[in-house]
């Protein structure tokens, strides 16, 4: 990421973004240009930047052997069966709902029978179709989602010219976007009372998720940022979300921010996993049909299932149906330091289940070896 002076880290994303549509031969100098002084960089500034951008488009990062790298923690959470997408999205509704300034747009697909609910994030360009297409494919595959429009106070993207979108991102900044993802989170909660919330934004939104993180939402159970890059002084001590974050091996640009990511992350006691995809760069998610983008999906559902389905299920388990699922919480603690245990007298309950000791639940303890045992019960007793 290039620094430019008076600028958040927000403002030199979306610079650069328009720099890098003209490396690629999307934008003309002048076009560029012109997009540029719209956010208040000087034309000198601007020259310099297309420059840069010019050499960067060219440069890659490579991973070790050549394949996905990855980074967790332990959690006490569940490993679910690898999620099989669904092949029928439930198509989103444009709905209107209350807004720290006024209306905010949406996107909203309902699942039935929701395991969670999701806020999904818009790239640089707006909430396009393609962006809908991810909530209503959310919700096809059992977790409601709002896809928030950022531009709503200027009446909505599709209002914006294309080519003042990024300038109107760019004025919004996080003061004003913050409210806006907690508003939203509240209108899922409003139309999902029994889900846990989750994150996931792409490019731009994948910055603003991260943001988002700094703020600590008490109700934000997880996020999968996409490609999207962090300040280099970030902080997550107040997040309490599990995160899974998206990175393409080929973008350098953002990849240059991975290290500052991993590092705040690994200050915190939250689970959490870094995940890089050979072959691709800034942006693979779109390219629905090739095979990155779909373990990407994929491995961002398995983390939804892992996190929200979990906690959803856990928060309505009777003593009964607790004791059947200590097995399942104590291996997975366990297994992810590389210890196993026998037996679950020494459970420690996760987070979401508002039990604090599980003295009445270990007479139903059993060996934690077989990995059909590694569900929880999807049914109360």
């Amino acid at each position: 990421m290039h620094s430019l002076q008076g600028m958040d880290h927000f403002q030199e994303y979306l610079a650069t973004e328009v720099a890098l549509d003209h490396a690629d031969g999307q934008l003309t100098r002048r076009e560029a240009l012109r997009r540029l002084g719209m956010m208040g960089v000087s034309v000198t500034a601007a020259s310099a930047l297309l420059g840069a951008c010019g050499s960067d488009d060219k440069a890659t990062t490579s991973v070790a052997g050549g394949q996905a790298s990855t980074t967790a923690v332990p959690s006490t959470a569940v490993t679910p069966t690898t999620a099989k997408p669904a092949t029928t999205p439930v198509p989103s509704q444009d709905i209107t709902y209350p807004g720290p300034n006024g209306p905010l747009l949406g996107a909203y697909a309902a699942a039935t029978g929701a395991k969670g609910a999701v806020v999904v994030v818009h790239e640089n360009r707006g909430l396009t179709d393609n962006i809908k297409a991810v909530a209503a494919r959310l919700a096809g595959d059992g977790y409601s989602a709002l896809a928030v429009d950022l531009l709503s106070e200027e009446g909505g993207t599709a209002k914006v010219p294309t080519a003042e979108v990024s300038a109107a991102l760019n004025s919004a900044g996080p003061t004003r976007i913050r409210p806006d993802l907690t508003a939203t989170i509240d209108e899922l909660v409003k139309r999902n009372p029994s889900a846990k919330v989750g994150l996931i934004g792409f490019c731009f939104g994948g910055a603003v998720a991260w943001d988002y993180l700094t703020v600590g939402e008490p109700r934000l159970v997880a996020a999968t940022p996409f490609y999207g890059p962090v300040p280099a002084e970030v902080s997550f001590e107040k997040n309490k979300a599990a995160v899974l974050s998206v990175y393409g091996e080929t973008d350098a640009r953002v990849n240059a921010t991975r290290d500052a990511a991993k590092a705040a992350l690994a200050k915190t006691t939250v689970p959490h996993e870094i995940k890089t995809y050979d072959g691709v760069g800034h942006g693979f998610y779109s390219q629905v049909d090739t095979e990155q983008s779909k373990a990407a999906y994929s491995d961002a559902l398995n983390w939804f299932g892992r996190y929200l389905r979990w906690a959803a299920t856990a928060g309505r388990l009777s003593v009964a149906a607790y004791a059947a699922a200590t097995c399942l919480a104590t291996w997975s603690d366990r297994s992810a330091t590389g210890g196993r245990s026998k037996d679950c007298s020494e459970f420690r309950p996760p987070r979401g289940t508002g039990l604090t000791s599980c003295a009445t639940a270990t007479a139903s303890s059993r060996p934690c070896s077989r990995p059909s045992e590694r569900r929880p019960p999807l049914s109360t007793s």
